[in-house]
């Protein structure tokens, strides 16, 4: 993926601990909806749509879930190399299974107990890309099987205000106000959030999810869970 480049992955961890108030809170709950939708202990499998980077979700879940195990797919090289090194780090190599490429190239047969996408939707341009995405991770799951999805939902100019509180949780750490101009027109011309959070659930709904909840928000960013329809 062209947009996540070596440079980019390069500052990718710090980075997005910045864009990102609760960078931490966010995913830790992620982890804690996760195993509080599907019990606690087991040997489940979990899929990671969009892994490349910090391997975040991972490094949560395992805290408090050591039996569980993990698929991860990234299309980034660069990102992807990321993950697996920070992986190696915490030593948990051997639970994670990664990926270089998109959901179409992993074994047809793979079925898994959850999925998670973090930080994805709002990357991918249109409403085309994001309805194929989540229809393709609802086929890749169980009846009834839960879903972390977590992203930035409306459009940036339409929430002037958070757009202004963005640029200035930049400054807050250390950017110039030249730089903070050029990371806010980075950013308004490299995305296509959601228009809104009713069409993140709208897109769910088609995908083939239901019972979304939200469980967290900062600025432009949500998360929600919902569950793949047994019907």
């Amino acid at each position: 993926m062209k947009k996540f480049d070596a440079s980019r992955a390069a500052e990718y961890e710090s980075q997005s601990r910045i864009a990102l108030a609760g960078y931490e809170a966010c995913h830790e709950l992620a982890a804690c909806m996760l195993a509080a939708a599907l019990g606690t202990g087991g040997n489940r499998r979990i899929l990671v749509v969009g892994i490349g980077g910090t391997a975040q979700e991972v490094i949560a879940l395992s805290k408090i879930e050591p039996g569980w195990r993990f698929t991860g797919v990234d299309p980034s090289q660069p990102m992807l190399t990321l993950a697996a090194e920070r992986l190696a780090s915490l030593g948990l190599s051997d639970r994670v299974v990664l990926h270089l490429g998109t959901l179409d190239d992993l074994a047809a047969e793979d079925e898994f107990d959850a999925a998670m996408m973090l930080g994805v939707l709002h990357h991918l341009p249109g409403e085309h890309a994001k309805s194929a995405i989540l229809g393709a991770i609802a086929a890749r799951i169980g009846l009834g099987a839960p879903f972390v999805l977590a992203g930035n939902r409306y459009s940036y100019t339409s929430k002037p205000l958070l757009l202004a509180a963005w640029g200035e949780r930049w400054r807050m750490h250390g950017a110039t106000s030249e730089e903070v101009k050029a990371k806010l027109g980075k950013i308004l011309q490299g995305a296509d959030p959601p228009r809104s959070a009713e069409s993140v659930i709208e897109l769910l709904d088609q995908a083939g999810f239901e019972r979304p909840e939200s469980f967290f928000s900062s600025l432009f960013w949500s998360a929600w869970i919902a569950w793949r329809k047994r019907v």
